[in-house]
């Protein structure tokens, strides 16, 4: 810490603790020693001195008392820049300036100069109480002491209306000259009072104490911490009490020496001014002190050294905003306009970066607006998510992606299905004409990452892209990044585990559908992995993905389990009793909605094909996928037909207890080229290294006796296997 904070702190705490010194003489030599000072309304006594040193300061004699312990703690700065000796004789000047303030607004009260009208001064034990219990219950969020004033009446305006809407309690101290913050404000004709969490203190530095003592004495009221006991008050300040100083226009040495204190008490100090900036220290939890002088981001970084998470209770979007609309449906008639799906391209891609270059709450529509889109047209859509946390992990990032499904859902008037880059997006007619835009998409996104994911999810800004070379200009990064999510279980297997993951992400569309994720089979819709699924559980325990015991193996080739059946059992409404993993002939998984591939028997072939979503094309089984689709969702065991994820194809586990990859006779040419490589690996560890050109496509078959013919000609080892039937 560079000299010149040393220097200011050390100069300013003489300051103080010189000017207390010099009432409490004054005063003893009109009153005596025994003539009472105090703050009303309180069981504290000086509630900072009380909490910190157990002392009761009641008389001008118990006051000098506590001058000496200030002028003990008064320090010169160090020779040398040595950091540990300049903070601590900082903070150690900081805290006598706390007492001296202290003491000196006590006197204040005692001679009866009282705050100046509009004025608060200290904050009696009952408020304290009110306060505590919003602190508590959340409808407070933080605390803001603003000392000094913004540079113009309008710049205020702005910093204050940002910290209401965050429910952040701002107390007012100090001024910049001769303007102060709460002048400002009325000029702006800002309502200030409690009600409106905007409490002016203090026109003077010194009041800032009562801000101090607000603080402490919730360590003494709620912390059940007793007199005394310094370093519990003040780690309980620390941890526990969401404050952190505000310090606008110059800096004195009287402000520098009462940020000192701050610091020492755990709150962080953000200042416009440029000064050298103080990272974590032992007192703090995060940075001590910051210099930001763009106003915009003053509040944002403020919150974000003091941990303070804001809960965005509305949804700021023009619809109806429910988890009662979650599984509504859009159809085409009703629909105004779309996405992705097999009509465009679109992408849902989450990606951490570091906490710098994330401007929380920015959200970008790059390209047409839905006012620029034709009813009942396909626009591509690319939806970039921007995260950044001090408790950010790599493996949250499909986490957070996969929620899209569910906050998107929500919104009265949307439909969402899918994820990654094979997701599926219908805005209503009636939410466009109620005002719904794609901007609102960012909206929610933004909202229920903070509202769901606070604890890791400190800044979050969404990119909205609705370009088609945009969006294919991202696409290849995301679909790089899916993969290697995909390859982090390389290696697990089923057997390696003794817990499953569920997933009931999709039960608003499919009530019944439980997923059950394992090592060697991901979710249906593709997005979710046993590792996946595994954070998730860990981020929010009480979600949609739980972990699942096996218990007792009860049929290991088809892959039952004791404990997953009695899961199943509960999780599907009672509605399914056994579950074969390994198998698509007998208690196969369930299907909802949001599965990328179906798998389907083809009787005359002794095989199954595989059928993508993409594809819109005629298929052997005489359906096209959204016929497929529509039979075999809702969660129903539907033996012969299941949906799954893509790679669930290249599986070791792929149906293993009905034959396996040596089953699969056809599959569109898209999905065959895009698994190519992973395909004709798992032929080659079937012994079958040809059997990748013996699975037939489009090209070669649509109509179930070309199909044999084809396969016949290749001489598939399906048509020589047991019969399925």
């Amino acid at each position: 810490m560079p000299r010149v904070v040393g220097e200011l702190a050390v100069s300013g705490s003489n300051k103080a603790v010189t000017l207390a010194d010099g009432l409490i003489n004054k005063l003893i030599k009109e009153k005596g020693e025994t003539f009472e000072i105090g703050f009303p309304e309180t069981g504290y006594f000086l509630p900072l001195i009380y909490a910190t040193l157990g002392k009761e300061v009641k008389t001008l004699k118990d006051a000098g008392g506590i001058v000496q312990i200030a002028k003990s703690l008064l320090k010169k700065v160090p020779e040398n820049d040595k950091w540990d000796s300049l903070l601590n004789d900082a903070v150690d000047s900081g805290v006598a300036t706390a007492f001296a303030a202290e003491l000196i607004e006590a006197i204040r009260y005692a001679t009866g100069e009282l705050p100046a009208e509009g004025w608060q001064g200290f904050i009696p034990d009952s408020v304290l109480r009110s306060l505590g219990i919003q602190l508590v219950d959340g409808r407070i969020s933080g605390v803001a002491v603003i000392v000094g004033a913004a540079p113009d009446a309008r710049t205020a305006e702005r910093i204050i209306r940002e910290l209401q809407e965050k429910n952040v309690l701002s107390l007012l101290v100090g001024s910049s000259g001769e303007k102060t913050f709460r002048d400002q404000l009325i000029e702006r004709k800002v309502q200030v009072g409690l009600d409106f969490y905007i409490v002016p203190i203090g026109k003077d530095t010194t009041s800032v104490i009562h801000a101090a003592n607000f603080a402490i004495r919730a360590s003494l009221s709620y912390g059940g911490n007793k007199k005394g006991e310094l370093e519990k008050n003040v780690n309980y300040c620390k941890d526990r009490v969401p404050a952190f100083i505000l310090a606008l226009g110059a800096l004195d040495d009287i402000k520098v020496a009462a940020a000192c204190a701050a610091i020492r008490l755990g709150f962080p100090v953000i200042t416009d001014q440029k000064v050298p900036e103080i990272k974590k220290t032992p007192f703090t939890l995060h940075e001590a002190l910051l210099s930001v002088s763009d106003y915009s981001k003053i509040v944002q970084s403020a919150l974000l050294a003091r941990e303070i998470k804001v809960k965005i209770k509305e949804i700021p979007v023009p619809v109806a905003y429910s988890a009662a609309f979650e599984g509504e449906r859009v159809r085409r008639q009703d629909m105004h306009v779309q996405f992705g799906g097999k009509f465009s391209s679109a992408f849902e891609y989450a990606r951490s970066k570091p906490l710098n270059e994330i401007e929380d709450g920015k959200i970008e529509v790059i390209g047409p607006e839905i006012d620029e889109m034709e009813e009942g047209s396909a626009f591509p859509l690319g939806i970039l998510i921007e995260v950044a946390g001090r408790k950010m992990q790599l493996d949250f990032e499909p986490i957070l992606e996969r929620q899209v499904h569910t906050f998107l859902n929500e919104a009265m008037g949307i439909f969402h299905m899918g994820q990654r880059n094979m997701c599926w997006i219908r805005i209503s007619k009636e939410a466009y004409k109620k005002g719904f835009k794609i901007k609102h998409f960012g909206a929610i996104i933004h909202a229920r990452l903070h509202d769901t994911y606070g604890k890791i999810v400190d800044k979050a800004q969404i990119k909205l892209y609705t370009k088609k070379e945009d969006v294919e200009k991202i696409v290849p990064e995301a679909v790089k990044v899916y993969e290697e999510r995909d390859e982090r279980l390389a290696g697990m297997t089923d057997e390696s585990v003794d817990t499953f993951y569920s997933c009931t992400l999709c039960q608003s569309f499919a009530p019944n559908h439980v997923c059950m994720v394992k090592p060697e089979r991901l979710g249906l819709c593709g997005a979710y992995s046993w590792l996946d699924a595994k954070a998730c559980y860990e981020l929010n325990p009480t979600g949609p993905n739980q972990p699942v015991k096996k218990g007792e193996v009860l049929d290991p080739a088809r892959g039952e389990w004791k404990g997953v059946n009695d899961f199943i059992h509960q999780k599907s409404n009672k509605t399914i009793e056994r579950f074969h993993g390994y198998s698509i002939m007998t208690f196969p998984e369930t299907s909802c909605g949001c599965f990328e591939c179906v798998i389907a028997i083809l009787p005359e072939t002794n095989g199954f094909m595989v059928v993508n979503r993409e594809y819109a094309g005629p298929t052997p089984a005489g359906m096209k996928f959204s016929t497929l689709a529509g039979s075999i969702g809702g969660g129903n065991q539907t033996p012969g037909f299941m949906g799954v994820g893509r790679l669930y194809i290249v599986s070791k586990k792929f149906i293993s207890a009905d034959g396996g990859i040596k089953r699969l006779v056809w599959m569109p040419k898209e999905l065959k080229e895009a698994l190519g490589a992973k395909i004709k690996k798992r032929c080659e560890e079937e012994g079958m290294p040809d059997l990748f050109d013996k699975i037939a496509t489009e090209e070669n078959a649509t109509e179930p006796e070309a199909l044999v013919k084809f396969l016949q000609e290749k001489k598939h080892p399906a048509l020589t296997m047991p019969p399925l039937m």
